[in-house]
C-alpha cells in the first residue's frame, strides 16, 4: 500500500473546515492536524474531523508525519509562515493572496526554491472544468483575436461577517474586496487572456460604513494582447448573485456563471463542444451569498495534485510565480484607485495603499 501523505492546516479560522474535508476526501493523503495560535479554535476542529490541536506552527512543525502544511492564515501572515515551512523542509499549499507584496511573494517563491519543497496556492477556480475548456480554447485559438475578458462578481457579505475576525476589517491585512475576494476572478481574466499592460480602478464603500476598507471595486483593463476588460465586483449586493466571467473573441464567446458554461458558441464547432455546454452543476454554491457557502472540491482537486507533483517531481498546477501576476494587477488596482489615474504596470511595491481613502 503507497504511503500516505501527511497534511497540517496552519489556521482554524472559516476556511479551514473546506482544507480538512478536500484533503479527507484526497486518496493518498492524511490529515495530521490543525495549528492556530487559538489552541481552543484548534481543538474545535481536530476534535471534529479526528485529529491533532496543535498550538501554533512551531508545534506542528516538529510533527514527523506533517508533509505539507496548508496555509490558511489571514492573508498578511502568508508569508513569514510560508518561509518557515520551508527551513523545515515542508511542502506549501498556501491560500491566496500568497502575500501583500511582491518583494514577500518573491521571497517565499525563492525559500521554497532553496530548499526543494514544492510550493502551490489556492486560486482553484482555475481547476473548475469550465475555466479548463475555456483556456484550452484560448491556446487552440478557437477565439480568434481576443476582444474582452470580464469579471462580474455582485456578491454580499454583512457586517458581522467583517467583524467575525479582527483581521477582517483591516484593509493592510488584506480584507477588502479586491485583494480577498475578486482575487479569484482577476486571476482568471489574467490566467485566460493575460498578462495585463495597464490598469484604472475605483474603489468605494457603498454599505459597510462602519468598516475601513472597500467593499465594490470597479476596474478597466487593458492586456498586453489588445483586449480589454471589465472587473465589477462587490460583497454589498444583497442577496448575492453567482459570479460571471465572460471571454469574446472576434470568433468565439464563452460565459462561465458559477462554475457552469452558460454560453459556449464559435463560428467553427467541434465535436466536443455539446459536452463542454453540460458542464457544471447550478445547484453547487460558489460563494455568492455568504462566505461559507462554498464547496471543497474545486480545492480537492488542487490537494491531489500536490501529492502527485510530490510523487513525481513535477511543478503543481497552480505554481505561485503563475500567480504573482495577479497580485501585481490586484496591486496596480490598489495603485490607481489612490491617485484616481489608470495605472502602467509593471509596479512596486508601496505600503501605503493599504490606507483607505473614502
Amino acid at each position: 500500500m503507497e504511503q500516505e501523505l501527511g497534511f497540517g492546516i496552519l489556521g482554524a479560522g472559516l476556511i479551514a473546515p473546506f482544507h480538512a474535508k478536500a484533503i479527507k476526501a484526497c486518496s493518498g493523503a492524511r490529515l495530521v492536524g490543525f495549528a492556530d495560535v487559538n489552541k481552543a479554535r484548534a481543538e474545535k476542529l481536530a476534535a471534529e474531523f479526528d485529529a491533532t490541536a496543535f498550538g501554533g506552527l512551531d508545534e506542528m512543525l516538529c510533527h514527523p508525519a506533517v508533509d505539507v502544511v496548508n496555509v490558511a492564515l489571514p492573508n498578511h501572515l502568508h508569508a513569514d509562515a510560508v518561509i518557515k515551512c520551508a527551513a523545515a523542509g515542508k511542502h506549501v499549499i498556501t491560500e491566496k493572496p500568497p502575500a501583500m507584496t511582491l518583494r514577500e511573494t518573491d521571497a517565499m517563491v525563492e525559500a521554497c526554491r532553496k530548499a526543494g519543497v514544492k510550493f502551490a496556492c489556492t486560486v482553484q477556480c482555475r481547476v473548475r472544468k469550465a475555466v479548463q475548456a475555456m483556456k484550452k480554447a484560448v491556446s487552440d485559438g478557437r477565439f480568434g483575436r481576443l476582444l474582452h475578458a470580464d469579471a462580474i462578481m455582485k456578491w454580499f457579505r454583512s457586517t458581522e461577517y467583517y467583524q467575525s475576525d479582527a483581521w477582517r476589517m483591516s484593509r493592510r491585512s488584506g480584507a477588502g474586496v479586491t485583494v480577498q475576494h475578486a482575487f479569484h476572478y482577476i486571476d482568471l481574466l489574467q490566467h485566460l487572456a493575460g498578462p495585463a499592460r495597464r490598469v484604472q480602478a475605483r474603489m468605494t464603500n457603498l454599505a459597510h460604513p462602519s468598516i475601513a476598507l472597500e467593499d465594490t471595486l470597479l476596474a478597466f483593463l487593458d492586456f498586453e494582447n489588445g483586449a480589454q476588460g471589465v472587473v465589477e465586483a462587490s460583497t454589498a449586493l444583497w442577496p448575492g448573485t453567482d459570479v460571471r466571467i465572460e471571454i469574446n473573441g472576434t470568433d468565439g464567446t464563452a460565459i462561465m456563471v458559477g462554475e457552469r458554461m452558460a454560453t459556449w458558441k464559435f463560428r467553427e464547432e467541434t465535436p466536443e463542444d455539446d459536452a463542454i455546454r453540460q458542464i457544471g452543476n447550478a445547484s453547487q454554491p460558489t460563494g455568492a451569498t455568504g462566505a461559507a457557502d462554498i464547496g471543497y472540491h474545486d480545492h480537492q482537486v488542487v490537494i491531489e495534485d500536490m501529492i502527485d507533483s510530490i510523487k513525481t517531481g513535477r511543478d503543481p498546477i497552480i505554481t505561485v510565480e503563475s500567480v504573482r501576476p495577479t497580485l501585481e494587477i490586484v496591486l496596480a488596482m490598489y495603485h490607481s484607485a489612490a491617485k484616481g489615474t489608470p495605472v502602467d504596470l509593471p509596479v512596486e511595491d508601496d505600503e501605503s495603499i493599504w490606507e483607505w481613502r473614502k
